[in-house]
C-alpha cells in the first residue's frame, strides 16, 4: 500500500446503537369520523382494522393501532372526552365540505390532537383547498378507498413525532419528499412506505436473534413530507448530516407563490452543500427531464405507467436499499453483489479496483450501511472520503476493519441464534435450539452482558476482557435426543455409570447438527470444551457445581474424527445427568431426576498449543467473599485462587496460589522461601492433543495430563508466571533464569505492574457482585502473549448464597470448656440446632494416609444412610477433605458427604497438611449453609475433644470411621465475618465435668 492509513482510521471505537430507545412515540388509538356509508365501506368492504393488523403482522411490526368509528361531531366529542385518542381522521361527509367542517370543530376543542382530512378528489375540493386556510390540519389526503393510505398516514405522523429524538439517539436517516400536490403525495407515500417497510424486514436479518430483529426495524429511515421550498430547506438544514436522499417535485410554493422551478432551485442548493446525497426530481412536465439530466439529477416521470417501479429502482440503486451491486464504472454492468454485512466483509478484497474506486469515491458503502441501520460503521466510513484518502486498498482495509469491529461489538452481550451463514471467527455467543441455556449458559450470557455494559473492563491498552467463543445446545436438543433414542428407561434405572454411558454413546444426535458443528470448528480452530449446563446447575439456590461432566477434545486436521469426538463428548455429558453421584445429589437437594434437563456448552478452550499439550498460562477462581482473610484483608475484599494450566486443577483441589486482588503484594504462600518451595504449585493440568479419545470414559479427565511445572518451563509458558529458586544463594528471584527450580508465584502478574491483572480481578468481582446483588464466584482463564498483552476470559459466574440466620452471640465470649469443637478459621455463617450425629475418622497411632481411599468409601456409605433418613451430621477428619491427592486428605466428592452440616479438617501431630479452605466444595458449602472448620490443636488453633466422643457407644464403627449419636442436639454457631466457629454439646461436657 502506497499511502499509510492515518492513525485515526486504524484505531477507532464504534458506539453501539440501542434500537429499543427508537420509535418510542406511537399512535395506538385512531378515531375515524365518517358518514354511515363510508363507515360501512371501511368496516365491511375495507375491513380497515383487519387490513391494518394484517399489514403490520406481514411486515413484522408490533403495536397495530385500534380504530373507533363514529358518524357525527357529537359522537366524536363524546369519544374524545372519554378515550385517549392519538389521531383523528375525518372522511367525506354528505357534502364535499363536511370532512373539513368536522375537522375544524374537533381542532377547535382539541387543538393539540393530530387531525387529518381525507377527501375525494374533485374540482370543487381543489378550489376549496386553494381558497381556504388548511394550516390548522396536519395533512389533507386524497381518499380513493385504499386502506394502505391509512397505514402511511399513521407512519408519517409517527415519523414526525420521533425523528428528532431518533436522529440524535442513533443517527437514523431521513428521506425528504417535497410535494404539494395532494393527489400525488397521496399515491406516492403508500408506495414509498410499503417499499421502506419491506426493506426494514430484509435488513432486520442482520440481527442476531428474533427479538433484536424486531427492534432493528425501528432504525428504518424516517419519511418527511414538505409542501413548500422553505419547509423543505428547514428540514434539510436541521437534518443535513442524516439525509438518505431527497425526492422533489419541480413546481411548488417558494416565497409564498408557486414557482415553476422551485424543485430545481432546491436540489441545486442541496447539491452545492453535499456532493454525495442522492437527489431525485419528479415531474409531469416533459420539459423538466432535460433540465434534470443537465444538472445530473435523477429523474422520474410522473406520467409513466410504471412510475412506482421507477421510483423503487432508484431507491434501490442510489439510496442504498436492497443488495449492494458493485458495477463497472464504464459499462455499468454488475460485477459483484452482496446481500449482507458478512458478505461485504468476505468480498471487499475481491472487488475489481475500478469498481471499488467508483463506489468508495461516491460514499456508496456508507449509504448502503445506513439504509440497513448499521449506523456506527456508516457514520465512521462517511468521514473517510476519497478526498481525504485516495487509496483504494486502504479503503478496502478500513471497510473490513470497521465491519469486523462492529460485528464483534454487536455480538458481545447478545445470545444469537446460530446461523451458519453468519457464524465465523468474529462471531461470539450463539444458541442452537429454542429451549433453556441451562445454568452455566445463563451465567455466561450474563457475564457477556456485564462486559458489554461496562466498557471500563476493556480500558487497558495491553489487556482484553471477554468470554470465549461459545455455542449452546439448548435443552430442547436434549429432550429430542432422549426421546428419539428411547433412553429414559436405562437412564432412570439402577444401571452402573459405565453401562449408562455405553447406551448413550450408541445413541444418535440429530443429523442437522453436523453442518453447524463443522462451521463451529472452522470458526474456533482450537480445542473445544464440552461443558454441562443443566437447568438446575448454578441456579441461585440450587448450585450443582462440579456434579456433571466437562470433556475437552483436541483440535484435529481430520474434521470427521473431531466430529465423532464432539458427538461422543456431548452424549457423555448428557449421560452424566443419570450417573450415581448425580442421582445422590438430586436426592440431597430434594430435586426429582426427571425434572432435570441438560443444555450443553461448546466453548473454545482458553490456552495455547505447546507441542502435544494445550493449556492457558493462568486459570483462576474469584470469590467476592473471603472467609480466610489474613493481615489487613477483610472478608469483603474477596479472594482469588490462581494456578498454571487448566482450571480443572483448581476444582480438583490442587495446590493454588491464594491472593486477595486488593492486596496483591500480600501473598502468604510466598512470604517465606521455605513456604514458597513447599506450598506452591508443582504440577499442572494440560489437554493431551495426541489423544484422539478413542474410548470415552465416565471420568471426564481421561485425556487431561497431569504434568510437572518443569514441562511448562520447557514450553516457555512461564513468563510473568514463575520465579526462579537459586539454590546457591538460597533466594527466590522474580522472573525466569537458567537453572534453578521454577516457583509458581505469579509475581509478574501481581506485583510488578506489567499487566493490570489485579485491577481486572477487582473489577470483575465488584461488577459481578453488583450485577447479581449478592456475593459471587467467578471462574476465569488467561493467556499471556509474547507481545506483553493478556487476554482475560471469564468462564462462569455463580452466586454465593449466604445464610440469612442472625448470629447475635460473640463467639469469643464462649469459654473453651463448653466447646466440643472450636475453630478460629471457620467457613460459613449462622446457627444450626438440629444435628445429633458426629461421624469422625479414627486417628489413633495406626492412622496412615494410604487408607484415605478406603475411608472415603466408608463415609460415602454412611452418608447415603443419612440421605435416606433425611438427617445431617458433623464430619471430622484429618487433612484436606475432597483432595484428588489422597496423601493430602480423604478423596471424597461432594455427593459422598452431601448430608454433612459441618465438616472439620483436623491437623495431626505427624500428619500436618496445610488447610484447604474447602476449595472444592466452596460453592456447595456456602449455598447450603454448611460449615467448614480448620483445627490444629498442636498450634493452639482450635479445639477438638475427640476423647469425649471415643467414650460414647458407637451407632456404627468401621475399620477407619466412627459414628456416634447424642440424645440432645449439638449447637453449631459460625461467624462468617470473623471466621470463628464453635460446636457446643452441653450434655456431654456436663457429664465430663
Amino acid at each position: 500500500m502506497e499511502n499509510i492509513i492515518p492513525q485515526e482510521w486504524t484505531k477507532f471505537y464504534l458506539k453501539d446503537v440501542s434500537f429499543v430507545n427508537l420509535m418510542t412515540h406511537r399512535i395506538f388509538n385512531v378515531l375515524i369520523v365518517a358518514n354511515p356509508y363510508d363507515a360501512f365501506m371501511l368496516e365491511d368492504d375495507g375491513r380497515v382494522d383487519e387490513k391494518i393488523f394484517d399489514e403490520y403482522m406481514e411486515l413484522g411490526m408490533r403495536y397495530p393501532p385500534s380504530f373507533t368509528q363514529v358518524s357525527t361531531t357529537e359522537e366524536a366529542r363524546r369519544v374524545l372526552g372519554t378515550t385517549a385518542i392519538d389521531l383523528v381522521i375525518c372522511m367525506p361527509g354528505n357534502a364535499d365540505n363536511d370532512a373539513f367542517d368536522v375537522a375544524r370543530d374537533i381542532k377547535a376543542h382539541f387543538p393539540d390532537l393530530p387531525c387529518v382530512v381525507l377527501t375525494p378528489f374533485s374540482h370543487g375540493i381543489t378550489r376549496r383547498i386553494q381558497n381556504e386556510d388548511m394550516s390548522i390540519f396536519d395533512y389533507v389526503f386524497c381518499w380513493l378507498g385504499d386502506t394502505n393510505l391509512i397505514l402511511s398516514i399513521i407512519k408519517l405522523l409517527e415519523d414526525k413525532m420521533n425523528i428528532e429524538h431518533d436522529i440524535q439517539e442513533a443517527g437514523v436517516q431521513m428521506i425528504l419528499l417535497v410535494e404539494d400536490g395532494i393527489r400525488f403525495y397521496s399515491s406516492v407515500l403508500p408506495n414509498l412506505y410499503s417499499y421502506i417497510l419491506l426493506q426494514s424486514q430484509r435488513f432486520s436479518t442482520e440481527a442476531l436473534n428474533p427479538h433484536a430483529a424486531t427492534q432493528r426495524k425501528r432504525g428504518r429511515p424516517k419519511v418527511v413530507l414538505a409542501r413548500t421550498y422553505e419547509e423543505a430547506m428547514a428540514y434539510y438544514e436541521k437534518y443535513a448530516g442524516n439525509t438518505q436522499g431527497i425526492i422533489s417535485d419541480v413546481r411548488f410554493p417558494k416565497d409564498g407563490v408557486k414557482d415553476p422551478e422551485a424543485g430545481l432551485k432546491l436540489l441545486r442548493e442541496i447539491r452545492r452543500r453535499d456532493e454525495y446525497v442522492p437527489l431525485i426530481l419528479q415531474s409531469a412536465e416533459a420539459v423538466n427531464e432535460a433540465k434534470a439530466r443537465e444538472e445530473h439529477f435523477l429523474y422520474v416521470d410522473k406520467n409513466s405507467k410504471k412510475m412506482n417501479i421507477d421510483l423503487r429502482n432508484m431507491l434501490a440503486e442510489h439510496m442504498g436499499f436492497g443488495d449492494f451491486v458493485f458495477r463497472d464504472p464504464v459499462t455499468k454492468n454488475e460485477v459483484a453483489r452482496v446481500r449482507t454485512l458478512k458478505e461485504l466483509q468476505d468480498n471487499v478484497f475481491n472487488i475489481p479496483n475500478d469498481s471499488m474506486l467508483y463506489h468508495v469515491s461516491r460514499n456508496h458503502v456508507s449509504r448502503w450501511l445506513c439504509a440497513r441501520a448499521i449506523f456506527p460503521v456508516s457514520q465512521f466510513l462517511k468521514n473517510v472520503t476519497w478526498h481525504k484518502l485516495q487509496d483504494v486498498d486502504a479503503h478496502r482495509q478500513i471497510i473490513f476493519d470497521a465491519i469486523v469491529q462492529y460485528r464483534k461489538m454487536k455480538n458481545v452481550g447478545v445470545v444469537a441464534v446460530f446461523d451458519r451463514g453468519k457464524y465465523d471467527r468474529y462471531a461470539h455467543f450463539a444458541r442452537i435450539g429454542d429451549g433453556s441455556l441451562g445454568g452455566k449458559g445463563r451465567g455466561l450470557a450474563f457475564l457477556d452482558n456485564v462486559i458489554k455494559r461496562h466498557p471500563e473492563l476493556n480500558q487497558f491498552d495491553n489487556a482484553t476482557v471477554s468470554i470465549p467463543k461459545t455455542v449452546v445446545l439448548c435443552t430442547d436438543i436434549f429432550d429430542r435426543f432422549m426421546d428419539a433414542n428411547n433412553l429414559y428407561q436405562v437412564a432412570l434405572s439402577d444401571a452402573s455409570d459405565e453401562e449408562i454411558l455405553r447406551h448413550f454413546l450408541r445413541a444418535q444426535l440429530p443429523d442437522k447438527l453436523i453442518a453447524d458443528f463443522f462451521t463451529f470448528f472452522e470458526a474456533t480452530k482450537c480445542p473445544i470444551a464440552v461443558r454441562s449446563s443443566s437447568l438446575l446447575e448454578d441456579a441461585h439456590y440450587q448450585p450443582f457445581a462440579g456434579i456433571y461432566s466437562t470433556y475437552m477434545i483436541p483440535y484435529l486436521d481430520d474434521k470427521y474424527e473431531m466430529l465423532r469426538m464432539l458427538a461422543c463428548a456431548i452424549k457423555a455429558v448428557y449421560a452424566s445427568v443419570y450417573y450415581r453421584d448425580s442421582k445422590a445429589y438430586m436426592t440431597a437437594t430434594s430435586n426429582v431426576i426427571d425434572q432435570e434437563k441438560m443444555a450443553v456448552i461448546l466453548q473454545e478452550v482458553v490456552g495455547n498449543t505447546y507441542g502435544t499439550h494445550f493449556y492457558p498460562n493462568i486459570s483462576g477462581v474469584l470469590r467476592s467473599l473471603n472467609y480466610y482473610p489474613i493481615g489487613d484483608e477483610t472478608a469483603e475484599d474477596g479472594i482469588a485462587s490462581l494456578a498454571l494450566g487448566l482450571g480443572k486443577y483448581i476444582v480438583d483441589g490442587g495446590q493454588t496460589l491464594r491472593v486477595s486482588p486488593y492486596h496483591p503484594h500480600q501473598v502468604l504462600q510466598t512470604s517465606e522461601m521455605e513456604t514458597a518451595l513447599r506450598e506452591t504449585q508443582t504440577r499442572f493440568y494440560a489437554l493431551d492433543m495426541a489423544n484422539a479419545g478413542e474410548d470415552f470414559k465416565v471420568d471426564d479427565g481421561f485425556n487431561i495430563l497431569k504434568l510437572r511445572v518443569r514441562e511448562a518451563d520447557k514450553d516457555k509458558s512461564l513468563n510473568f508466571i514463575a520465579s526462579t529458586y537459586d539454590p546457591y544463594d538460597q533466594i527466590i528471584r522474580d522472573g525466569i533464569y537458567e537453572g534453578g527450580r521454577k516457583v509458581i508465584t505469579f509475581a509478574g502478574m501481581l506485583q510488578q505492574g506489567v499487566f493490570p491483572f489485579p485491577e481486572i480481578m477487582q473489577m470483575c468481582m465488584r461488577l459481578g457482585a453488583e450485577a447479581m446483588h449478592r456475593p459471587v464466584e467467578i471462574e476465569f482463564a488467561c493467556n499471556v502473549n509474547a507481545n506483553r498483552t493478556i487476554d482475560f476470559y471469564l468462564l462462569q459466574i455463580r452466586p454465593i448464597v449466604d445464610s440469612k440466620q442472625m448470629l447475635e452471640t460473640d463467639l469469643n465470649t464462649i469459654p473453651d470448656e463448653r466447646c466440643l469443637l472450636r475453630s478460629h478459621s471457620s467457613l460459613g455463617h449462622g446457627i444450626s440446632e438440629d444435628v445429633y450425629d458426629v461421624v469422625y475418622v479414627k486417628t489413633d497411632e495406626h492412622f496412615t494416609a494410604s487408607n484415605n481411599p478406603a475411608i472415603a468409601c466408608e463415609i460415602e456409605r454412611i452418608n447415603r444412610r443419612f440421605l435416606d433418613e433425611g438427617k445431617g451430621y458433623v464430619l471430622v477428619g484429618p487433612g484436606r477433605w475432597g483432595s484428588s491427592d489422597y496423601w493430602l486428605g480423604v478423596p471424597v466428592k461432594w455427593p459422598h458427604i452431601s448430608a454433612a452440616k459441618l465438616i472439620a479438617e483436623v491437623a495431626l501431630k505427624n500428619y500436618n497438611i496445610d488447610p484447604s479452605q474447602g476449595t472444592h466444595f466452596f460453592q456447595n458449602l456456602t449455598s447450603f449453609g454448611v460449615g467448614y472448620f480448620t483445627i490444629n490443636t498442636h498450634t493452639g488453633n482450635g479445639i477438638w475433644r475427640k476423647e469425649i466422643l471415643d467414650a460414647l457407644p458407637a451407632v456404627e464403627e468401621t475399620e477407619h470411621v466412627r459414628h456416634v449419636r447424642l440424645e440432645k442436639p449439638l449447637c453449631i454457631m459460625m461467624d462468617g465475618k470473623k471466621q470463628e466457629g464453635v460446636v457446643l454439646a452441653e450434655e456431654l461436657l456436663n457429664v465430663q465435668q
